[in-house]
């Protein structure tokens, strides 16, 4: 029975949970195999051939070759392990998301200094537009308080 998953419903965002880490097991333990120098070397002289060592799916070994974290995201991997490859390529973690968002890192740092990314186009696909949640949370206490 497939557990209610209420973050599905959020545009954009691919939240990792137990599919998810079960998808990109692979995918990650290639990633945290970076952290070692020699594997950052054998991976740098032939990145194909080293992929091949990894029993990932192919979607997931063309997502790293295209360096396209966010394919990468929806095959399984995690950002925090995915950040080894931007490492392996000389790349901040600013330039990665930036990357990930469509901006340049400057644009990406900018918005982030400026308070983040708005909320129009980033709500629940079930809000109406104005910016009241259409789930409440359970236990929150705020049924029945006024403003």
């Amino acid at each position: 029975m497939a557990l209610d998953k209420p973050y599905k419903d959020v545009p954009g965002t691919i939240i990792f949970d137990a599919e998810q880490s079960r998808k990109g097991f692979w995918l990650n333990q290639f990633c945290m195999s970076l952290m070692k120098a020699e594997n950052r070397e054998k991976f740098k002289a032939d990145e194909r051939a080293y992929l091949d060592q990894w029993p990932m799916t192919e979607e997931q070994k063309q997502a790293v070759l295209a360096r396209d974290l966010n394919w990468c995201m929806r095959t399984g991997g995690n950002i925090y392990f995915l950040a080894k490859i931007g490492a392996t390529d000389g790349k901040s973690f600013q330039q990665m998301a930036g990357s990930m968002t469509g901006m340049t890192e400057e644009e990406y740092r900018n918005m982030m200094i400026s308070g983040g990314r708005s909320v129009e186009g980033n709500r629940y696909l079930g809000e109406d537009g104005d910016a009241q949640p259409h789930r409440q949370p359970q236990g929150s206490g705020a049924a029945g308080k006024k403003a």
